[in-house]
């Protein structure tokens, strides 16, 4: 789910919550799902009824439910808006997704935290009695080994294949290509002009600016070595040679 302004998640790989959920051992069940697919960045154990001043965002929090109403406590309306106002805070702590840990305390996901979590579109998993939040954790911290490995890989495969592109009779627009390839993206070369990769699309008309902006910022004598940038939705890097 899109991070609430001001939220940074952690510099680490993300897992997607699918990969959670596709993991048999910890019979991870999706209640509420999110509008998008949730990337997790780290999990922490709470029973706090407000957890977020120990949030970095990117979390998937596992909580028992120790900090909401008891069950069958006080009139439907309070718990309600008990459950409302702790999801509230998880979403505006940017948090990626909820996991309830069914019983000692709950016999099954309380209802009105499933209402909450619908309202405020955040994803909620039930994690059964025979799974351990320490293996959630396990699995996570599992995940996000496996895909610095991949990105790894793919960094310095990346760069032996600049390398070799660099080696050729024509090098620039092989470098050129080999780097859009790699990096899925529009390559410019500046102030040649010289390009590779998809073209900028019609529905970003604010791109070629910017971009034009953040290479001749580069560009000058005394201008950063690196520079980034954000414009209609796309990343905007620019690096001197």
């Amino acid at each position: 789910m899109p991070k609430p302004a001001g939220v940074d998640s952690p510099p680490t790989p993300a897992v997607g919550l699918g990969a959670l959920l596709a993991d048999r051992e910890l019979e991870l069940r999706l209640v509420v799902a999110g509008p998008e697919p949730a990337e997790v960045h780290g999990v922490h154990a709470s029973e706090m009824a407000d957890p977020s001043p120990y949030l970095l965002g990117g979390e998937l929090l596992l909580t028992a439910g120790a900090g909401l109403a008891e069950p069958q406590a006080g009139p439907a309306s309070g718990a309600d808006d008990a459950a409302d106002a702790y999801v509230r805070r998880l979403v505006g702590s940017g948090v990626a997704a909820l996991g309830f840990g069914v019983a000692p305390l709950h016999a099954e996901v309380p209802a009105e935290l499933v209402r909450a979590c619908t309202r405020h579109r955040l994803p909620l998993l039930e994690v059964p009695p025979r799974t351990r939040f320490t293996a959630v954790a396990r699995a996570v911290w599992r995940l996000m080994a496996e895909a610095r490995t991949r990105e790894l890989r793919r960094v310095t495969e990346a760069q032996q294949a600049l390398a070799a592109a660099a080696a050729r009779p024509d090098p620039v627009p092989a470098v050129l290509s080999r780097l859009a390839a790699s990096l899925g993206g529009h390559v410019r070369l500046w102030p040649d002009g010289r390009a590779a990769g998809s073209p900028v699309p019609p529905e970003a008309p604010a791109v070629p600016a910017a971009l034009d902006a953040l290479l001749a910022r580069v560009g000058r004598a005394d201008g950063p070595a690196t520079a980034t940038d954000q414009a209609d939705g796309r990343h905007l890097a620019a690096y001197a040679l």
